[in-house]
């Protein structure tokens, strides 16, 4: 249950009982009418701002729509008290036995709690990561990989139907340049001297592997060969080791996609997707002959000063036109991008979320303009920015990696630290934010270690329910209906707190879906697992607070209830983030 909606609902169902809004019902629309946690805990559980949306409308001055609301809200037998406050908003403390049945409720969902169907089953394509396979992954690959499978899992939960898809960058420059690496590395396996890798190449070392396997396959044969005859061959090798060591270190973070597109597929048959998009958009009217302006600053290198074939961008809201095929015949990147874009929405996606790296900024007005005129409006677009990530040791600045020679790989991250504290740090900022990974920090066992913190929390759930266990042997805890136990128990203003939390699952689940910001279930979590925390300690000095009362087994199977919501809500929010829900600390 969102108590939030359910108390729209109520909000809306108290107007329309007032006369002054019977009588304008032609003119009302409840679309504003809100209800929402008050800035002040103090204030009440719930605010709404019903009077000051619709004051206008019916002719009153908002304080005095929000006293007729006031009074008629007082009815309600869920509502322990209704304050003004302000110019007209109105405040809502909840009864006892409200958020009695609310822990029920939560207790007896489990793992269905706070998922919805927000998305009614709209199609949904999440692209993350898309790294040319040209080495290993790095931090800033690791971030939007976080990013964006943890997306695609909120929009999982809120009902979407989530295709994950990586994006092959498999054709152009950059993977010539790996195969003439790997075949140095090649030649070096057969004991060769191949002295200093050549600028333009890539040096790591872990392409040695790849020259190994190579010699082994295939011995001195194609050393033999001329470069246009083992270009293919070890430009096909490459690429598909390449994209082995992609996956397992994808892996390592517990990040699996559903399709991976290859670049190629849109040079195949002599371009035909390519070909097909073109001819599409110029039905539509939106490709023409024309020049550009020469770009400002760095020249593009799809500029030409001469007459080309451009797509109208700019009549799609992008800040310039973008040529589509040079003169001499060839296509563009940029035409690859729409040929794809097309593919997606071909295939039937509704949306097609991007997450990108903070470089490719550029990028995102182009892109919106493909999506308006390829779907004609039909399929939103969105795109992620992910900012950079600064890595510190105990606050150091932390640059090398033993692996790639330049940078820090995912793989180094998660090898050092492991998956949990990865990825949640990762989504512990707002993705348009950049974002400090201190290896010290992320792996200390305290209050100020985020992952930790909420893991722990659930952990201390299942040690309460360990402990009961031993307490009432012959009580057959697991077979009892706890939704049931909290019935009249749960009353303490420190217990309440706690399901009030709980209760705000639904919505910041359905908030972080709707806006795309995954950061908002790691503070969630986070807050979560402190308010546990605070309430576990007031247990340790006093008694009447513990969760486990050796002289009432009633309570303790009421309280034990309470225990069951946290550890829940904290597993299926630690889910979404794509981390463990401990039992315990190891």
């Amino acid at each position: 249950m969102n108590l939030f909606k359910d108390f729209e609902k109520r909000v809306v169902n108290a107007l329309q009982t007032l006369k002054c809004v019977q009588e304008n019902a032609a003119e009302i629309s409840f679309a504003r009418v809100g209800v929402e946690p008050p800035r002040d805990a103090s204030h009440g559980d719930m605010s709404t701002n019903a009077a000051m949306v619709l004051a206008k409308t019916v002719g009153l001055k908002p304080r005095a729509l929000a006293e007729e609301i006031a009074r008629v809200l007082e009815n309600d037998s869920d509502i322990d008290s209704v304050t003004v406050a302000g110019p007209g908003f109105i405040n809502l403390k909840l009864s006892p036995g409200y958020w009695q049945t609310i822990l029920a409720g939560i207790i007896e969902a489990g793992d269905r709690y706070g998922r919805s169907d927000l998305g009614d089953g709209r199609k949904v394509n999440v692209e993350y990561v898309s790294a040319n396979p040209t080495g290993p992954m790095h931090v800033g690959h690791c971030r939007g990989a976080v990013v964006g499978d943890t997306i695609a899992n909120l929009l999982d939960f809120t009902g979407h139907a989530v295709t994950r898809e990586y994006y092959i960058n498999d054709a152009g420059v950059q993977i010539d340049a790996l195969a003439r690496s790997v075949y140095l590395r090649y030649r070096q396996a057969l004991g060769e001297d191949i002295g200093e890798i050549p600028a333009g190449l890539y040096p790591g070392s872990y392409l040695v592997p790849v020259g190994r396997a190579l010699a082994e396959e295939f011995g001195e044969t194609l050393r033999g060969m001329k470069e246009d005859d083992w270009l293919p061959v070890v430009r096909e090798r490459s690429i598909d080791a390449m994209m082995a060591m992609i996956r397992e270190d994808l892996g390592a973070l517990n990040i699996v996609h559903d399709v991976f597109f290859s670049e190629r597929q849109l040079h195949a048959d002599n371009r035909k997707l390519i070909r097909e998009t073109i001819n599409d958009l110029t039905f539509k009217g939106h490709v023409y002959r024309g020049k550009l302006p020469p770009p400002k600053g760095r020249v593009s290198e799809d500029w030409e000063d001469r007459e080309q074939t451009l797509f109208k961008s700019t009549a799609v809201g992008d800040d310039q036109d973008r040529p589509l095929i040079k003169s001499d015949g060839s296509y563009t990147y940029f035409a690859a991008d729409v040929a794809y874009f097309r593919d997606k929405f071909a295939r039937g996606f509704d949306e097609m979320i991007y997450v990108l790296g903070a470089d490719h900024g550029g990028y995102v007005k182009r892109l919106e303009a493909v999506a308006k005129a390829v779907s004609e409006g039909q399929s939103k677009l969105t795109v992620l920015l992910c900012q950079l990530v600064k890595l510190y040791r105990d606050g150091e600045p932390v640059r090398m990696s033993k692996r790639a020679g330049d940078f820090v790989t995912l793989r180094d991250l998660v090898d050092e630290v492991g998956r949990d504290p990865v990825r949640f740090m990762m989504i512990y900022r707002k993705n348009s934010e950049p974002l400090d990974f201190d290896f010290a920090k992320v792996t200390e066992q305290s209050k100020d270690n985020p992952v930790f913190y909420v893991q722990y929390a659930h952990a201390r759930c299942h040690s309460v329910f360990r402990q009961a266990r031993e307490m009432f042997p012959d009580l057959g805890i697991d077979s009892v209906d706890l939704a049931r136990e909290v019935a009249d128990r749960v009353t303490h203003e420190s217990e309440i707190q706690l399901v009030a939390k709980l209760a705000a699952f639904p919505r910041v689940v359905e908030a972080s879906a709707k806006f795309r910001e995954p950061h908002r279930i790691a503070f969630y979590l986070y807050d979560v697992a402190s308010a546990f925390h605070a309430h576990w300690n007031k247990g340790k000095d006093s008694e009447a607070l513990r969760f486990i009362n050796h002289k009432n087994p009633e309570l303790s199977l009421a309280r034990l209830g309470l225990v069951k919501a946290v550890a829940s809500v904290l597993k299926s929010g630690l889910t979404i983030t794509g981390t463990d829900a401990p039992f315990e600390m190891r």
